[in-house]
């Protein structure tokens, strides 16, 4: 009896559910030299941005007695509905915990769904499990496009210096002083505004809205991880729902922008499109959609192997044909004898065919 075709056969298919090794000697120096200082370079810029003045705002005028830019001054952001202690742990601890347990979740209902992926080693003491990989991976670029977003925004809101509604209740200009006596005259000093200096320069940065942009940012980025990644069988509304959950509060948070008078709607809309487009770019080309595409490939390839390795192995063509002649006797070429009746009480076997007029 053949054995060892049928041994090859079952080792190959055990090794195809054991993770691969695979030894690799730049990714240590690559992600400490490389990737930590281009991430230390985004959170340094950003916090230049956000917090000092080193880059100074465009002072852009405006119009005597502009409407669109008197509307009351709304308070500090710390005053807001979405304070920045809630919007900003919102943006960054809900898209975290669903990418963690969702990778847990996969690792646990479907483990040969990641143990296709190799382990990769680094030297004799450092082995980088694939979930670890992926983990670090997914959430790390995450990051480098928050804080991205943020200085996309804050460089666009620096260079054009467009004013918010409530920009003229903190400017408090003196139109005798400067001459307004209708409302197509425009103003273009830098010096126009008698009001706190900072105020005016928080409020000169308007557009793109900053908060919309990083709420976009966060919920397209996580709404796209539980679309192509997430498999929910046996219903149809499980990921649209998650979708329209994540999504919810950053048009939340957009309409609260625009009816506190802090963003206009435009300003809102400009920052929704640079969240979204950070996110998209970041899934689609830097991660291949997070690798999904290649996982259902894989996935769809195991039953098929195993439906290949369960047919039973091809006899030898020599045996084949031994065994034919038992398996399908050889007809006669003679015609089967048939029953004449001679008689009515006499039936005599012999050679005839028959036929119907």
């Amino acid at each position: 009896m053949p054995t060892g075709p049928v041994i090859s056969s079952c080792a190959s298919h055990m090794a195809s559910h054991e993770p691969e090794v695979k030894s690799s000697t730049s990714i240590i120096p690559c992600f400490l030299f490389v990737e930590l200082v281009l991430m230390a370079g985004t959170v340094i810029l950003s916090y230049h941005f956000e917090y000092t003045d080193t880059f100074p705002v465009h002072s852009q005028g405006f119009f005597c007695y502009d409407t669109t830019l008197s509307k009351p001054y709304p308070g500090p952001e710390s005053t807001s509905r979405a304070p920045p202690r809630l919007l900003y742990p919102l943006i960054t601890v809900l898209p975290i915990l669903t990418i963690l347990i969702g990778e847990i979740s996969s690792v646990l209902i479907y483990p040969r769904w990641r143990n296709r992926e190799r382990v990769i080693t680094c030297g004799d003491c450092c082995f980088f499990n694939p979930l670890l990989r992926r983990v670090v991976r997914i959430l790390g670029l995450f990051s480098f496009g928050l804080f991205s977003t943020v200085i996309f925004a804050g460089a666009v809101q620096t260079v054009t210096g467009n004013q918010t509604p409530h920009f003229l209740s903190v400017c408090r200009p003196n139109y005798t002083a400067l001459g307004c006596v209708s409302h197509i005259q425009y103003v273009s000093s830098p010096y126009a505004c008698t009001g706190d200096p900072e105020l005016v320069t928080e409020a000169r940065k308007a557009f793109p809205s900053k908060p919309a942009a990083l709420g976009a940012y966060a919920a397209v980025y996580t709404m796209m991880y539980v679309t192509l990644v997430l498999q929910v069988k046996g219903s149809r509304l499980v990921k649209p729902s998650l979708c329209l959950a994540l999504l919810s509060p950053s048009w939340l948070l957009g309409l609260l922008r625009v009816a506190e008078y802090r963003n206009h709607w435009r300003d809102v809309f400009a920052g929704t499109i640079t969240g979204s487009a950070i996110a998209v770019f970041l899934v689609t080309c830097v991660l291949n959609n997070f690798g999904s595409t290649e996982s259902k490939t894989e996935e769809d390839e195991l039953p098929l192997q195993e439906s290949n390795e369960a047919i039973p192995p091809v006899l030898h063509p020599a045996l084949t044909r031994e065994k034919a002649p038992k398996m399908h006797p050889q007809m006669s070429l003679d015609p089967p004898p048939c029953l004449v009746p001679v008689t009515p009480d006499v039936l005599i076997p012999s050679n005839c065919m028959t036929s119907q007029v």
